[in-house]
């Protein structure tokens, strides 16, 4: 303990599966990312043909302006389509078995970080063919898709990525890469660095929406410092 009282309680990003199923997919980071990139990617669809104004049209367009008749809007991409791919995420998540070693936890005693790794592992893999939600449906008296939220038992579960309190984002986890660094005498896992590529699920979910509000309200407390537009034009 530092002694401090009125230290600030930071928040941890997680993964969480998203609805209710057995057994359920929780990983809670144990450090944070010390960096997140993020990244997004659009492309121009010259399908249709484009053709370039000709003399008389330019002429014409010039007239226009000058006399102010003509306010109607421009067609600046003159037939191009533009098509935006959806938002892309990368970061490490560390996994560390120290803390919990010297707290004499049991579980971690046992078998290192392999729990959380494990975890982590099947987030990425059809959990209609897993062999406990199998033995849950059997003791349930009925079939897999009874304990799943989605019916689909051959894709992976949707995951949210968790990260504060105003992005919370349904993703597909479409690469992992797990480095496991040191091992204990059993040769269970005690320290990782796992690399995590996400692709956003964008569309008219619940959780994507939320996150989307957030944005365009923070695009609106943006709005001030619109007074800085005025420095791109006229020197100070």
């Amino acid at each position: 303990m530092s002694g401090f009282t009125n230290q600030p309680k930071i928040l941890r990003g997680a993964f969480v599966e998203y609805g209710i199923s057995l057994p359920p997919l929780i990983v809670v980071f144990q450090f944070n990312p010390a960096t997140i990139s993020r990244s997004r990617s659009a492309w121009v669809d010259v399908t249709d043909t484009i053709r370039a104004a000709e003399p008389g049209q330019n002429l014409s367009l010039l007239q226009s302006l000058s006399s102010g008749l003509d306010l109607s809007p421009i067609d600046f991409r003159n037939g191009q389509t533009i098509r935006v791919q959806q938002e892309s995420i990368n970061f490490d998540i560390r996994l560390d078995a120290t803390d919990k070693l010297n707290d004499g936890d049991t579980i971690t005693e046992q078998f290192g970080i392999a729990p959380r790794l494990s975890t982590l592992e099947a987030m990425m893999l059809p959990k209609g063919q897993s062999l406990l939600n199998a033995a849950a449906a059997a003791l349930l008296g009925g079939s897999a898709n009874k304990v799943l939220f989605q019916d689909k038992d051959r894709e992976p579960p949707v995951i949210l990525f968790i990260w504060g309190r105003k992005k919370i984002l349904p993703v597909n986890i479409t690469n992992m890469s797990i480095r496991e660094e040191e091992f204990s005498t059993d040769l269970n896992p005690t320290r990782a660095t796992v690399s995590v590529s996400l692709d956003v699920i964008e569309g008219p979910n619940v959780p994507f929406l939320y996150t989307k509000a957030m944005r365009e309200v923070m695009s609106l407390l943006n709005l001030a410092n619109i007074a800085e537009v005025a420095n791109t034009m006229v020197p100070k």
